[in-house]
Order: structure tokens, then C-alpha cells, then sequence
């Protein structure tokens, strides 16, 4: 349904050109919900600019539903748009005009009659919880119920791509679970393809099928929900998981770890299980064949989308020998093993 090919955006010339994006290539399926993560200034924003040319690409092509966006003229873009719906942060609504006039107005300006978007504005009013609220205005609304009318706006034209950016980021963690769950019940009832950029790993967590990670301009990472979760491929992957999770090995800790193993150190890992391994009483079986002692500093179980995670941070203690083969043993079952550093074992 969405295919990036190559894009790129640049803003400036010569040295002190910013370049934005670089070479993303990018594909959401028909009814898929992906989500872009990233830092602040990553290009998470730009990206989804793109995807309806909001920003133009410097260079690359973008495709949605079969038709390359950036060879069309403005006429048939205009006529494209209509199926890119899109939420924003801070809602956009018009304070002068109610919540069913704020729905219908992108109705109005393709010329639609009175009658027919009377039919399909109460619909969606409907389907967003908002039916009672239709001839209130935004000032009397909460956030959250801003967001709806946001929505139910963008569904207005009966889009078949839904784009969000970052259109969870000021509502408190109720509110969002609230327009998540929505999102959801949205691409369940009319199929609709949503990509949405956001920096919550709660939302990714919550409702995405895939998930990409940006970092300066670049499409760095990217994978299935439950893989991503599991086990990142990049350092900044385990950084947002980390960070999400909470699960950082103790300060007081963090200052004795060294990088390189020596004789008389032993190495402190994190630990990433999932499926039937974390039912399975892997660790207790380690310390037995391996001779190791195990101490487990944190751990914590995750329910990621029906898959569950299981991650530990613990110390191996032992010679270099029984770690070394301890390692190995936990790579052979599968699980992902990071490790953090090494501390001496008289400490």
C-alpha cells in the first residue's frame, strides 16, 4: 500500500545543507499498522511529510496504492490526498467551528453536498465515540476528545492510508491507551493501512504489526513487533528497549564494569528470552552444568502482542573457562545474550 523507494530530502545546498533523509526505503502492506521510531530530530516527521508530500523529496519515490505520488501534477495529487488521511500532535481543529462542522469540513471543501455528508459524518462520529459532543466546540473539549474529532476528520474522505504523527504524544497514558485502542478498532473495521511515527515504545508495544527505527536521516533498523522487542539489531534499538523496559544494571555497578575480560573478572550480561524459554528453568540448569553461580541483579516479564519476554540482568561468576562455556550454553538455547562489561570477582 505504501512503498518508499530511495527518498531522500535535503534542506540547503553546499555545506551547510541538512540532509533529513537518506535513501529510506520503506514498505507497509495493505492493512498493516507500522510504526517510525526514533530521537528527537531523527527525521521521523520529515518521513511522514514525504509520504504526502507535504515535503517534497529531494530525490527517491513514493508510492501509495500504485501510483507514484512524486510524477503526479498537482491536480492529481490533490485527488491523491484525498486517500492520505493524517493526525497531528496538536489536533489542528478550528476553534469557530463545531465538532460535526470540524469533521465535515474536508467534505465541504471537495464540493460534497449537505446531505451526503450528513450521512457520512454521523457515521463516524459513531465509530470515535463523539455522537454526543457533535455541536460542541473544541474549547469544550478534553484532549483526548480533540484527538477524535481529529480521526474522525481524517476519515472523512474515506482515505485508505491513515498517517499519525505523533498523535499520542500530549495525552497522559490513559488517554493514549484510549486513542490506541481506537486506532486499532479503525484498522480492524474498515482495513485501513496506518503508519505512525512516535517516540513512545508504548504505542509501538501497544499496536504496531512492524516497526522501523530512524537515526540521523536513516532507516537503521527494522522488524517485526515481537522480533524488535526480543532481540534489536543496533545498539540504539536496545537503548529505546532498555530504556522502555527499565532495565539498566545498578549504578554502583555500572562503575566497576569494564570492557575487556581479565584473569581474575567475571562478565555481567543481559538477557533476552522468549517463547518456551521463559518457562523453562534455563538458569538453574547453567549454574548446575556449568559450575557457574548465578546472580541475578533484575528480571522482569513482558507481554509483547501475545508473545512473552522474559529479561534478566545477572553476574556469571566463575574462572573465564566456566563463563566462557556458560555463554555458550545460553547462545545455544537460543537466547540473546548482550554483555554489559566485566567486574573483578573479589569485589
Amino acid at each position: 500500500m505504501i512503498k518508499l523507494e530511495g527518498v531522500s530530502k535535503t534542506y540547503g545546498a553546499g555545506p551547510t545543507a541538512v540532509h533529513a533523509l537518506k535513501n529510506i526505503d520503506l514498505e507497509v502492506p495493505k492493512g498493516a499498522i507500522h510504526g517510525v521510531i526514533g530521537l528527537s530530530g531523527a527525521g521521523k516527521s520529515t518521513l511522514i511529510r514525504c509520504v504526502n508530500l507535504l515535503e517534497r523529496p529531494t530525490e527517491g519515490h513514493v508510492i501509495v496504492d500504485g501510483q507514484d505520488l512524486t510524477q503526479q501534477d498537482s491536480e492529481a495529487l490533490r485527488q491523491s490526498r484525498h486517500q492520505l488521511g493524517m493526525i497531528f500532535q496538536h489536533f489542528n481543529l478550528l476553534a469557530s467551528r463545531t465538532v460535526f462542522d470540524n469533521v465535515a469540513l474536508p467534505l465541504e471543501l471537495m464540493g460534497v453536498s449537505k446531505g451526503e455528508i450528513r450521512e457520512r459524518v454521523t457515521p463516524l462520529l459513531d465509530l470515535t465515540g463523539l455522537t454526543d459532543k457533535a455541536t460542541q466546540y473544541p474549547a469544550q473539549l478534553s484532549g483526548g476528545q480533540k484527538q477524535r474529532v481529529a480521526i474522525a476528520r481524517a476519515l472523512a474522505s474515506r482515505p485508505k492510508v491513515l498517517l499519525c504523527d505523533e498523535a499520542t504524544s500530549a495525552l497522559d497514558p490513559q488517554t493514549t491507551a484510549s486513542i490506541l485502542e481506537l486506532l486499532q478498532d479503525i484498522n480492524r473495521k474498515l482495513g485501513l493501512t496506518i503508519l505512525l511515527i512516535t517516540h513512545e515504545m508504548e504505542v509501538v508495544k501497544s499496536i504496531c504489526h512492524r516497526v522501523g527505527l530512524i537515526s540521523d536521516g536513516e532507516l537503521v533498523e527494522e522488524a517485526d513487533v515481537g522480533d524488535f522487542f526480543t532481540a534489536p539489531a543496533t545498539r540504539l534499538g536496545r537503548d529505546f528497549l532498555n530504556a522502555f523496559l527499565e532495565l539498566e544494571p545498578p549504578q554502583a555497578l555500572v562503575e566497576r564494569l569494564e570492557e575487556t575480560p581479565g584473569k581474575h573478572t567475571h562478565p555481567v550480561v543481559r538477557l533476552a528470552f522468549s517463547g518456551a524459554n521463559v518457562a523453562t528453568p534455563l538458569i538453574s540448569r547453567l549454574a548446575r552444568d556449568s559450575g557457574v553461580d548465578v546472580s541475578i541483579l533484575q528480571a522482569k516479564v513482558e507481554s509483547i502482542q501475545g508473545r512473552t519476554l522474559g529479561l534478566m540482568i545477572a553476574e556469571l561468576i566463575g574462572t573465564p573457562e566456566t563463563t566462557s562455556q556458560a555463554l555458550k550454553q545460553l547462545e545455544s538455547h537460543n537466547i540473546n545474550v548482550e554483555v554489559l562489561g566485566h567486574v573483578q570477582r573479589n569485589a
